[in-house]
Order: structure tokens, then C-alpha cells, then sequence
């Protein structure tokens, strides 16, 4: 039944249905049963006039109609009435259709009216109600709130507005039976958690007969809509730990004790500790690992990437490190190689600008196993590269990666190799365990020792010479300074001009001799961008002015300083990726961000936020209220997030719920074969493998 057409609703026709299809995606029955209203009206009472207050929104009253009056010339013409009960008088008015009105309604009758109420010199006043005889089988109201949909313009013309939906909702319920919405949570957890049934759901989250019944099937609907999402990474991660076969990484040997005891630049943090004790487990059990390591900016995440490198060579592995730019991949190339200098392992670097002769000798080596580790961009991942035993792929910044292209590197290897993936966006909690649920993941939320945190402080525009004098005084210590300018996708010209003109700012605050000047943008050959980002990293020149190309990884350590130009027009979590390029080195460091003095509400609140905290997991948190989930980076690809009704940010206590309950039921019951969870498994199947792209993480 709910998969028939919806033109065959009655009401509908293919005129309308072809306008819902268009306008709405409701193509089914079983669509319309989804299109959920965003608010009710309630009609379920009628009210005194004496009750209106200014707090009173909408309201619902009957009385007699008395003096009908027309006043005002052409575009000002309006008509008023009064309607009286036996508490107080009630004013309504019309601008339009009035001659219709005046027609349709006679002094002196009953009427029951509804609308929005107002005040408009001091009494309540209803400006085009909605009015009807009043008939006393109407004195308790409507049986049930009144549900309004959301609509579109084009549909409003067509006769289907928010409420007029609702009469072809009212039409389908009134056909469907509970049959046709089966129960699909198991009884027991219905039970436990005292849900309302489906079928009983769906009919008030439409039609409730009151807000305390619509309250509990949208928490019922909720629940159920995490539950399932839930169930579905849990069976997907144990059918990885259970059927996918892994490399066995099973001694710690000379590479890595070597390292450890005599190479290791610092102590290790008892976060980088706990994470690397979870890979070894991993990677020991015979079964293909996929971790997520999420770590703030500078908690130490390639030390943990290198020793697990180290890890495999011990057991005669080759591993991959993959980076999203040629800039990260050459840096963590020149880390790495400084810190293997001493070491008999042969590292190697691998990108679009790898010249011919060299990546012939390097593809050679992987073949034939003389090369341990190799360092890459998307390179790594083309068919010509083939290695001899690949058994690591470290991914750095997950976001930049599509699903397919990981997709490719499991295929490298008989025997899929492990995976890490690193990202240094914190992702909150509740959308790691939506988005990357099918992923094992650690958390390193501690910075090595050191690190001091960079103080963050923001000034207005108006303060902009203070601020250049304060950079002064630093560059005279021997430090360096960013000057970050926005990119505006939309206009790359304006952000040019922007960038030109903060360029010739800079200049003039800080004239060559005896300050040097170096500027990167989108627009430079990748070679000049190359250039002037050596002459900074160098330290020749004591000003970088930059779009956001250097948001992610670069290291200067002697930075101490970063202006963020019009910081009202990033985003919190990007802020926070700029600020991780200073306080690198063990000197004190400032992060100004200027803004105009017109920022809006919610870029104040932002900048609020990045001077108080310097926890990337609270920023990450705060970035999902204020944007909500689908504009956080990296889960635009991932199905897990698109819910009807659940809310990742404002549903937390039962997105808890609902991972408790689906992790308790996958691990008793992995093939979902015990009977009293048929139901689930049978719903699941008809809902069909909707997430093909969980399996590769």
C-alpha cells in the first residue's frame, strides 16, 4: 500500500502529483507518510476573548459578530468588525478580499474565529482570521492539533500549502492500518524504554490529540531512526572484526625499540601512549584494522603515524602515508626523513611533480621491497604503483579523501592492509559516532610537553596600528608572523583585490629594508607559491601574507604570531586550523583576530568562542550547534547523516540511547537471527544495503 503512487491519493490526481514530485520528492504514499509538519495549530479548544494576552500567539474563540464597518480609501481600505462573547470584545480586521468577506458573513450571527492575535491600540485584534458558523457540536473544538507542512511557493498555487497538505495526510492515514506500518524496534526494547508503537507514532506525530502524544512519537520516531543507523555501523564494523582478514603485525622489534630508545625527540604523552597500544592490539589479532585518530593541532599525531610505521618494517611490511596537498606530503616527507636519519629504513617521496627517472626507481623499489616507507599525494593510489607488502595506509586529513579513493588502496594487497586515518578537525562525538561509526577511534587530547597555548585576543579594525605595532616588537625578538586575508569561493577577483590591498598595508607598515615580505595565494605558479613558502619556512623573510592555503600542517616553529584578517568571515573549525600554525615552538604565542565593527550575532559569538577555549573538541561542538552537521567537513559524503526527524546536535541523550542499545543487541546477537529480534532484521532487509559506503569507512 505504501508504495503505490502518490497520484492515486485521492485528492491528488497527476496535475498535483507531478507538482509534489517536483517540488517535494514525494513520490509514494509512503513519502507523503514522511513529509512530517514543522508545527501544529491547536483547535482543540475554544477560548474566552478575555484569555488574549500579549503572550498569546494563536488562539481560538466564538462569539457573536457585531457592526461591520468599511473604512479607508483605495490601497488603505479596510473592513473591522466586532466579535463579543460573555467575556470581552474581540476586534477583526481585513485588507484584502474584503467585499467577499462582507458577503459571506451577517451581523448579528455566531461565529467561530481563529487566528493570530496582536494588539493595535491597546486591544486584541485578529487581522484575517479564519472564521466559520459556529455550530455548538463545535464547542469542545477540533479532536486532534492541526498539522502544517512545509510547502513551496510554486505548490501554494496549485492549492497546497502547508495546511492543505495536511488534508491529503489526513486522507492516506485514514486508509492505512497498523498492519501497514509494522513494529520494527524489537518488543522487549519497546518496552524498556516505554516507546509509543510505530503505527500509533506515525498517526500523532500528524494528527495528535495532543502536545504531550506528539511529544512522544517524535522521541518514538527519533529514537528509532538512530537505532537503526546505529544497528547498521555496529553489524558493519563486526563483520569487518569478524570475517576481514588482516596482516598479523606480531613482534616489536629492532626498528622500532631502536627508535624508541635512542631517536625519540620527547617523551611520549600518555595519550600517544594509550593510542599506540590500541594499534598494537589491532594490528596483532589477525583482523584488517580501521582506527580513526582524531588529535587537536599539535598533539603529536605523526610520532604515532612514524612508530607504527616502525611497527610493520619489523615484521617485514611496507606502509603508505597518503596527504592531501604536495606541500603536507613534502613536509611530512622532510619530518619523517630528519627523524629516520640515523636509521637503516629507506623512505621515499611520491607526487604529481616526482620527475620521471625518480619515480621509475621508486616504483621499483616497492616492487621489490627495498623501500619501507613511501610519502604521497593521490599518486600513491594509481594503478602504475604496486607494492611488494603493503601493510600499513596511514591517511592524513580524512576530509580530503573520498570514499572511492580509499577504496582503491584496499586493493593493493591480497590481504587488505590496515588502515589509519588522522585528522586534526576534532570531529564532536556525536558525529564520529554517526558519520565514522563503522571506524574504531582514539582520541589524543593532550599536547606534548612544551607546547604552551597560544593566547587568542580580538580587536576591531579601528585598533589596526596597535596590532602592527605589537607584531613589531615581535619580529624584533627574532619571530615571524602570519597575515591570513579570507578566500571568497564566489568572487576569487575580490578576495584578490582584498589580498593586493592588505599586501600593500603590510608594506607600508613594514618597510624592505629591514623586513622581508613573502605572499602566497591561489593564483601563483605552484613553483613561486614553493618559493616564497621556503623563504618563510627559512626563515628569510619575517611576514608570510597568505589566503587560507596554509591552513593545514605547515610548520614554522619560530612563528609566534598570526593577524587573521576580517575573521568574521571564517568558520569556527577553519579559525581553529589557522591558529595551529603558531605556538609550534616553545616560545609564547598570539593569535589577533580582526574583525569589522559590524559583525554580525553569530560571528561575534564564533570569535567569542576562539578567545576562550583552545579545546579543538569544545570548538568542534560549538561548530556543530551554530552549523549544523552537514557543513562540517567530511560529512557531506556520509548517508548516516541525512535524518528526517533525529537531530545529531539537539538529540544527544538519545543518540547515547540509541549506540548503548545497538551495540548491546549486535554483540549478542551478530546475524540478528534470535527471534525477537526478526522484526528488525526483517525491516532491515527491505530497507535494502541503503550505506554501501560504510564498508570501506
Amino acid at each position: 500500500m505504501l508504495a503505490a503512487p502518490i497520484e492515486y491519493l485521492k485528492g491528488v490526481g497527476p496535475l498535483r502529483g507531478d507538482m509534489l514530485k517536483k517540488e517535494l520528492n514525494i513520490f509514494t504514499f509512503s513519502d507523503l507518510l514522511l513529509h512530517f509538519p514543522n508545527r501544529h495549530i491547536d483547535k482543540t479548544k475554544v477560548s474566552a476573548i478575555a484569555e488574549i494576552s500579549p503572550a498569546t500567539e494563536y488562539i481560538q474563540v466564538a462569539g457573536k459578530l457585531l457592526q461591520m464597518t468599511i473604512s479607508g480609501e483605495k490601497r488603505s481600505r479596510r473592513l473591522t468588525a466586532i466579535l463579543k462573547d460573555n467575556t470581552g470584545i474581540l476586534e477583526l480586521t481585513w485588507f484584502q478580499g474584503i467585499s467577499w468577506v462582507q458577503k459571506s458573513l451577517t451581523e448579528g450571527m455566531q461565529y467561530l474565529v481563529f487566528g493570530r492575535t496582536g494588539f493595535f491600540n491597546g486591544k486584541p485584534q485578529i487581522v484575517h482570521p479564519e472564521i466559520e458558523p459556529y455550530v455548538p457540536a463545535k464547542a469542545d473544538g477540533k479532536q486532534f492539533l492541526e498539522p502544517v507542512y512545509p510547502t513551496t511557493e510554486k505548490l501554494k498555487v496549485k492549492s497546497l500549502n502547508g495546511r492543505q497538505i495536511g488534508k491529503l495526510t489526513y486522507t492516506l492515514l485514514a486508509q492505512l492500518k497498523a498492519e501497514d506500518i509494522p513494529e520494527n524496534l524489537p518488543q522487549y526494547l519497546v518496552e524498556k524504554l516505554r516507546l509509543m508503537g510505530r503505527y500509533e507514532a506515525y498517526r500523532n506525530i500528524h494528527f495528535p490529540a495532543s502536545p504531550v502524544l506528539y511529544e512522544r512519537a517524535l522521541q518514538r520516531l527519533k529514537f528509532e531512526e538512530l537505532f537503526i543507523a546505529q544497528v547498521r555501523l555496529n553489524l558493519v564494523r563486526l563483520q569487518r572484526h569478524n570475517s576481514s582478514r588482516g596482516v598479523v603485525f606480531e613482534k616489536v622489534g629492532d626498528y622500532f625499540n631502536t627508535f624508541y630508545s635512542k631517536y625519540l625527540p620527547f617523551q611520549l604523552t600518555g595519550a600517544q601512549k594509550r593510542v599506540l597500544k590500541e594499534i598494537r592490539t589491532d594490528t596483532g589479532r589477525g583482523r584488517q584494522m580501521n582506527r580513526l585518530l582524531q588529535g587537536d593541532v599539535g598533539s603529536g599525531k605523526t610520532i604515532v603515524a612514524l612508530l607504527s610505521m616502525l611497527l610493520a618494517a619489523d615484521n617485514g611490511y611496507q606502509s603508505c602515508l597518503m596527504a592531501p596537498t604536495e606541500i603536507l606530503a613534502q613536509q611530512h616527507y622532510n619530518g619523517l626523513s630528519e627523524l629516520l636519519k640515523e636509521m637503516p629504513v629507506e623512505i621515499a617521496l611520491l607526487t604529481g611533480s616526482t620527475k620521471a627517472a625518480q619515480r621509475k626507481k621508486i616504483l621499483k623499489g616497492l616492487q621489490e621491497d627495498t623501500i619501507h616507507f613511501v610519502v604521497g599525494t593521490h599518486a600513491v593510489i594509481e594503478d602504475t604503483v604496486q607494492f611488494k607488502n603493503l601493510g600499513l595506509v596511514i591517511v592524513d586529513e580524512q576530509h580530503r579523501f573520498g570514499v572511492a579513493q580509499r577504496a582503491r588502496l584496499w586493493e593493493k594487497a591480497v590481504i587488505p592492509p590496515h588502515v589509519l586515518v588522522m585528522t586534526a578537525t576534532p570531529i564532536p562525538r556525536t558525529l564520529a559516532m554517526t558519520a565514522y561509526g563503522d571506524l574504531d577511534y582514539s582520541i589524543m587530547d593532550e599536547l606534548p610537553p612544551g607546547r604552551q597555548p597560544v593566547t587568542t585576543v580580538h580587536r576591531y579594525e579601528t585598533a589596526r596600528a596597535n596590532v602592527m605595532d605589537f607584531v613589531k616588537t615581535e619580529i624584533t625578538k627574532g619571530r615571524q608572523a602570519y597575515f591570513i586575508y579570507p578566500l571568497i569561493e564566489e568572487s576569487e577577483k575580490l578576495s584578490y583585490e582584498d589580498l593586493m590591498q592588505g599586501y600593500e598595508q603590510v608594506k607600508s607598515f613594514f618597510p624592505d629594508p629591514p623586513y622581508r615580505i613573502s605572499m602566497v595565494h591561489g593564483r601563483q605558479p605552484a613553483e613561486q607559491k614553493e618559493t616564497n613558502m621556503q623563504r618563510f619556512v627559512t626563515g628569510d623573510t619575517q611576514l608570510m601574507v597568505s589566503t587560507t592555503v596554509i591552513e593545514v600542517g605547515v610548520n614554522v616553529p619560530n612563528a609566534s604570531v598570526m593577524v587573521i584578517e576580517s575573521a568574521e568571515k571564517f568558520g569556527l573549525s577553519q579559525l581553529h586550523q589557522l591558529r595551529g600554525r603558531v605556538g609550534r615552538g616553545s616560545e609564547k604565542s598570539f593569535c589577533i583576530l580582526l574583525t569589522s565593527v559590524k559583525a554580525s550575532k553569530d560571528a561575534r559569538e564564533r570569535i567569542k568562542i576562539m578567545c576562550a577555549t583552545n579545546d579543538g573538541f569544545k570548538i568542534a561542538e560549538k561548530d556543530l550547534e551554530l552549523r549544523g552537521p552537514g557543513d562540517i567537513e567530511g560529512t557531506r559524503q556520509s548517508g548516516a547523516l541525512n535524518f528526517r526527524i533525529a537531530s545529531i546536535v539537539n538529540d544527544k541523550e538519545l543518540l547515547e540511547k540509541a549506540k548503548t542499545e545497538a551495540e548491546q543487541l549486535c554483540s549478542e546477537d551478530p546475524e540478528l537471527d534470535m527471534a525477537k529480534n526478526l522484526q528488525l532484521k526483517i525491516h532491515l532487509q527491505s530497507q535494502g544495503r541503503k550505506n554501501a559506503w560504510s564498508k570501506i569507512s
